[in-house]
């Protein structure tokens, strides 16, 4: 059995075991939960799980984006209060050069005055554009007091919201451990006879959902993929026998929606980090039409992705304890495909005969 599944299986026999705890002298044992309760209650508990995942990943993709935004905002800011300083400068500078000339005749009389007119009207243009300078100096001046004003509530702003998804990661995090933590003493209450007997019945419910998607004709036929979806599988197949781990992007473990961003990346095609953004973002086929490099996600919250590498198979990061493998389609309850990539494929190149 899949790593996964047995520690999915550690649910229901703590459960059963927290039943089964001592008891009054009186009370009569409890009944044995059956393979098929282990292996629901471990399935549930790994679903439960993934969903913390995803949930924290999606959190901590918000989070590099706020933190660009507050850098984004912290520079603006900066040159902000730099102009405003400049401003500032000029300002006082104007205010000193009208404290000293504010004394003396005005500049009519002057003119009146003056055994050169021409030359005192001159000097009076210099005096009406000193006076537009002071003018155009106030202006900038209340406009770089405003900006700066905007810039630096619109950062504290920013920074209180990075705070905020730091907490919330933080939470989201010690969740996914104390999830963990809980499915490793689960699993070690099993015993190597439950283990083999969940093991199987997982993969016969695997056969089973297989076949029924190949007696409905929802399984593709085969389907030349892209250039970039061949790269991007070759990428995920280079990743064979690397270990799950939950959060992770590569290149030495991945968790399911990393395995299948980062190959996308490799590929030169970026997609969204967590499955549920796949699903939601990305364009929608049917299972049937599927080619390689395409995505299959699983479960009604979209809580699991892995890549179809054809021939009714996937390549994908399973869960906690498995490592990186390649499975049938219907490994879990199958929801939908996306794909990545809308270039036409190219039809198989046929042999001159």
């Amino acid at each position: 059995m899949s790593g996964m599944l047995l520690r999915l299986a550690g649910t229901a026999v703590v459960a059963a075991q927290a039943v089964l705890a001592p008891a009054p002298a009186a009370a009569a044992p409890a009944p044995q939960p059956s393979v098929a309760q282990l292996l629901t209650g471990l399935q549930r508990l790994y679903h439960q799980t993934e969903q913390a995942t995803e949930t924290y990943n999606a959190t901590t993709e918000k989070l590099k984006r706020q933190r660009a935004e507050v850098a984004r905002l912290d520079g603006e800011l900066a040159r902000a209060r730099l102009t405003l300083r400049s401003g500032r400068t000029d300002a006082g500078r104007l205010a000193r050069q009208q404290y000293q000339n504010s004394g003396g005749l005005g500049p009519y009389v002057r003119l009146l005055l003056a055994p050169d007119p021409q030359h005192a009207l001159d000097e009076g243009h210099v005096i009406g554009e000193l006076a537009r300078e002071r003018a155009r100096t106030v202006a900038r001046l209340s406009a770089a007091e405003k900006r700066t004003d905007v810039l630096a509530r619109a950062a504290r702003k920013a920074l209180d919201t990075q705070l905020g998804l730091a907490g919330r990661q933080k939470r989201q995090r010690d969740d996914v451990r104390a999830g963990l933590d809980d499915v490793e003493r689960l699993l070690a209450a099993l015993t190597p006879e439950q283990i083999a007997a969940v093991a199987r019945l997982e993969q016969q419910g695997v056969a089973a959902a297989q076949q029924r998607l190949t007696t409905a004709g929802a399984l593709p036929t085969d389907r030349p993929a892209t250039p970039r979806g061949d790269r991007a599988v070759d990428y995920a197949m280079e990743q064979l026998g690397k270990p799950y781990q939950w959060g992770a992007q590569g290149p030495d473990a991945y968790d399911c929606s990393g395995l299948t961003s980062r190959a996308w990346s490799h590929a030169g095609t970026s997609i969204p980090r967590t499955s549920q953004e796949q699903w939601q973002r990305l364009r929608r086929v049917p299972l049937k039409e599927l080619r390689p490099g395409d995505l299959v996600v699983y479960f009604p919250e979209a809580t699991h992705v892995a890549m179809y590498v054809g021939h009714g198979q996937v390549v994908q990061a399973p869960r906690p304890g498995e490592r990186v493998r390649i499975s049938p389609l219907a490994s879990y309850p199958v929801l939908g495909a996306v794909r990545p990539d809308d270039t036409p494929a190219q039809p198989p190149a046929t042999e001159a005969g």
